[in-house]
C-alpha cells in the first residue's frame, strides 16, 4: 500500500509543478515544441520548398539515392516511401510530391550515426513523382520515383 501511496505521491507533484510552470509561462509551447521550417512546408513549389529548407535548387541526380515506391496506390492517404542512400556524409533527407499542394512531405535531419535509410508513409493528391534530396557537404543529391494513385488522399 504505502508503495502505491508514494507512486501517486511523485506523480501528483510532478502534474503539479508542469502546472505552476505553464501558468506562470515558464513552459510555452513554443519553448516546447521543436523548431521547424514552416515556409518549406507551406510552399507551393519545389524551387521555394528547397530553398527555404535546404538554401539551394540545384539538385544532382544520382544513382546512390534510390527512391521505392508501390508502382500503384489505391489509396493516396497512406502511401509508403523507403529512400535508400549511400552518399557519403549525408546531413538530411528530404521527400517531395510534385503534385500536391504544398510539395514538401517530410524532412529527416540525420546523425553521423543514422541509418542510410528512411521509410515514411505520405499523402498523395493523384499520381505524381516523388523526389527524394540527399544534402551532404553542401550539394543536394536526388532520386526519383513515380506512383499512380487511383483514389486520392489529399484534397483529390
Amino acid at each position: 500500500m504505502n508503495n502505491s501511496r508514494r507512486i501517486f505521491l511523485r506523480a501528483a507533484l510532478a502534474s503539479s509543478t508542469v502546472a505552476i510552470a505553464v501558468s506562470a509561462g515558464l513552459l510555452t509551447p513554443r519553448t516546447v515544441l521543436a523548431a521547424w521550417p514552416k515556409k518549406a512546408f507551406e510552399a507551393k513549389d519545389e524551387n521555394t520548398a528547397l530553398t527555404e529548407l535546404l538554401g539551394g535548387t540545384d539538385l544532382t541526380p544520382s544513382g546512390d539515392v534510390v527512391v521505392k515506391t508501390p508502382d500503384i496506390a489505391e489509396n493516396g492517404a497512406v502511401v509508403s516511401i523507403t529512400v535508400e542512400q549511400k552518399v557519403p556524409g549525408a546531413e538530411s533527407i528530404s521527400v517531395l510530391v510534385t503534385e500536391n499542394p504544398t510539395k514538401l512531405a517530410a524532412n529527416f535531419n540525420l546523425s553521423k550515426q543514422a541509418s542510410s535509410f528512411i521509410i515514411c508513409r505520405v499523402k498523395m493528391r493523384k499520381t505524381s513523382d516523388v523526389i527524394a534530396v540527399v544534402k551532404a557537404g553542401g550539394k543536394l543529391y536526388s532520386g526519383t520515383g513515380r506512383v499512380k494513385v487511383t483514389l486520392g488522399g489529399c484534397g483529390g
